[in-house]
């Protein structure tokens, strides 16, 4: 049985506190699409995931459900080239929805609530590698690092755009007749520039319009997401 909207949002509760000093945001990555019944639990979740300060949630839209009838018009290759990278570092042959990545280190299969809040507990107070500050400057993003005890490079410094909510009405596929909200779905993934982590740098970008933004700094190869800020 899927968990209930009440019962998602009651696990949640458990992780209420604001960012403390010292706090990190963690990334959550759900892989998800329109024609995946299994994935609408999963997207309440992210949405709840959304409202929070300490976690920088992102809804990336694959393409291979497409072929049982229903189209996603949020999906991008590009997501399912990432699903994809992350398996092949970890050692898994195959990818599924719905599926969360935590800070590019742990993934989770469908909704686990409970083991997903304490993913988020362990790396939101877990001491940071990288010193990172990331800001609007014009039409400009500016990133800012400078390494800290245990930065190992080399790193991809990424710029993530998305769309904080859009509606679908499905009218075939798993899920026909369904209207389903989607927060924080990704429209653009780009890598800005690499860095070894062994002096400060500094790095720009264009960043235009007023969606919102996310600068992560990733071990190159899909490594463990070392540090993420985001852009509102």
């Amino acid at each position: 049985m899927l968990p209930s909207r009440a019962l998602i949002a009651a696990a949640f509760a458990l992780l209420g506190q604001p960012l403390a000093a010292g706090d990190s945001q963690v990334v959550v990555e759900l892989f998800t699409s329109q024609g995946c019944s299994s994935c609408p639990a999963a997207d309440a979740v992210l949405q709840d995931l959304a409202a929070r300060d300490d976690v920088i949630a992102l809804a990336l839209h694959v393409d291979y459900w497409d072929y049982i009838g229903w189209k996603d018009d949020f999906a991008r290759p590009g997501h399912a080239a990432r699903q994809r990278a992350y398996a092949a570092a970890s050692g898994r042959r195959m990818i599924y929805t719905p599926q969360m990545v935590v800070q590019g280190r742990e993934d989770l299969v469908g909704v686990k609530t409970m083991e997903l809040a304490d993913l988020i507990m362990q790396y939101k107070s877990a001491d940071p590698a990288i010193d990172l500050g990331a800001t609007r400057q014009g039409g400009e993003v500016v990133v800012r690092l400078a390494p800290l005890k245990g930065a190992k490079g080399p790193y991809d410094v990424q710029l993530v755009r998305y769309d904080p909510l859009r509606k679908a009405h499905i009218t075939r596929g798993e899920n026909s007749g369904l209207d389903i909200d989607y927060a924080n779905v990704v429209t653009d993934w780009s890598t800005i520039g690499r860095w070894d982590g062994t002096a400060p740098a500094e790095l720009r970008a264009p960043l235009t319009g007023d969606s919102p933004a996310a600068v992560l700094v990733q071990q190159a190869g899909t490594g463990p997401i070392a540090v993420a800020a985001r852009l509102d």
